[in-house]
């Protein structure tokens, strides 16, 4: 179909005990994502608005670093967010359909262009592992809405490689 999905979201989304940190396991790239050992820190900035950091290791060595702030447009539906990262670049969706705020996270973001629409997916965890039971159920639930997992490509997490973050 050519319009965004619309899938269910977490129920009852808690934003305060979605901040600190998450590790990328994988996830469908956007063009600005090009390292590996990728990370996202939550904060609370002010009521409403959390402060999202996002941080990469790129391949030359560098660490590669993006700020934005989210907030959810309707309060009555805190889990759909809103997230921008440059001060021209329009909002982008950041809705979590799944998370237990201690292991795992699903995060989806669709924009409809007209006639196609174009959409990314994070499957994100608080350690730098998720185990393989949880990314299959969360997978499943991209498949079920109808995202192309074979899309998803995993991030590198080892601890090794990592460490020069």
């Amino acid at each position: 179909s050519f319009q965004c999905p619309q899938p269910a979201v977490q129920k009852d989304f808690d934003a305060a005990r979605y901040l600190g940190t998450w590790f990328d396991i994988l996830k469908i790239p956007q063009s600005f994502q090009k390292g590996e050992c990728s990370t996202a820190t939550y904060t609370l900035q002010s009521p409403g608005v959390v402060g999202v950091f996002n941080r990469e290791l790129l391949a030359d060595g560098t660490i590669n670093t993006i700020s934005g702030t989210a907030t959810a447009k309707d309060p009555s539906e805190p889990a759909k967010l809103s997230v921008t990262f440059f001060e021209n670049s329009p909002p982008a969706p950041y809705w979590v359909l799944d998370t237990d705020y201690s292991s795992y996270s699903l995060v989806y973001s669709c924009t409809d262009l007209g006639l196609l629409h174009v959409d990314f997916a994070w499957i994100m965890s608080r350690e730098p592992t998720l185990s393989p039971l949880t990314v299959a159920r969360l997978t499943a639930k991209l498949a079920s809405i109808g995202v192309r997992v074979d899309k998803l490509v995993p991030t590198v997490q080892d601890e090794e490689y990592c460490s020069a973050m």
